[in-house]
C-alpha cells in the first residue's frame, strides 16, 4: 500500500513540470466587450499554450501549437474558428511565454512596459475541410465547428479594411485582429 502511494506521489512530481495553469485577471485591454479572466495553460511535453478568455458572451479560446506552427481562436459568439499561421517575430516562444506568465511580467501591463504587439489577419469566408493538416490539438479545439484560415496582413494600417473585426488581447503579449465577413455582429 505504501509503496502504491510512493508511486503515486512520484508520477504526480514527474508530470507537474509538464502542464502549468494560471489565472491573470485583464480590465479592459482590448478585449471585445471589456473584461474577464485569462486562464493560461502551458504544457512543454506537447508543446502547446492555451488561453482561456472568460467574458461570458464575449468568450473566447486561443491555442498556440508550436509544434505544428499554427495557432487557432475559437470564438464562442460566433461559433467558428479561425485559424493561422503563428508569427514567430511578434509571439514569444513557448518557454518565455511560460517564463513571463509565471512571473507575471507581462507587457504593456503597467505604465512602463512596451503595448502589445498587433496583429492584423484576414479571414477567408470559406470554410476549411481538412482539419487534419492543422494537427491533433487544433483538431480537437475546432471539430465540429466551423472553421475558417486567415491571412496575415503585414504592415496593416488604418487605410486597411476587410470588414469588422473581432480583437483578442492575448495577456498583454500580442493583440491578434481578426477581419471578414464572419466575425460580423
Amino acid at each position: 500500500m505504501k509503496l502504491t502511494i510512493f508511486f503515486a506521489g512520484l508520477l504526480g512530481v514527474l508530470l507537474t513540470p509538464t502542464l502549468t495553469a494560471y489565472n491573470i485577471d485583464i480590465s479592459n485591454n482590448g478585449n471585445s466587450g471589456g473584461s474577464g479572466q485569462q486562464s493560461v495553460s502551458v504544457n512543454n511535453e506537447h508543446n502547446i499554450a492555451n488561453v482561456d478568455n472568460n467574458d461570458g458572451w464575449n468568450s473566447w479560446n486561443a491555442l498556440w501549437d508550436y509544434n505544428t506552427g499554427f495557432a487557432a481562436v475559437r470564438v464562442f459568439r460566433k461559433k467558428a474558428c479561425i485559424v493561422h499561421k503563428m508569427n514567430k517575430d511578434a509571439m514569444p516562444s513557448l518557454q518565455a511565454l511560460d517564463t513571463m506568465v509565471k512571473e507575471k511580467k507581462l507587457q504593456g501591463e503597467g505604465p512602463e512596459g512596451p503595448p502589445p504587439k498587433g496583429l492584423t489577419y484576414s479571414v477567408n469566408p470559406d470554410k476549411v475541410n481538412d482539419l487534419d493538416k492543422f494537427g491533433k490539438s487544433i483538431v480537437g479545439m475546432c471539430k465540429g465547428v466551423p472553421t475558417y484560415m486567415a491571412e496575415e496582413i503585414q504592415g496593416a494600417s488604418l487605410f486597411f479594411s476587410a470588414g469588422p473585426c473581432f480583437s483578442a488581447n492575448i495577456l498583454y503579449i500580442v493583440n491578434i485582429a481578426l477581419c471578414g465577413s464572419i466575425v460580423e455582429y
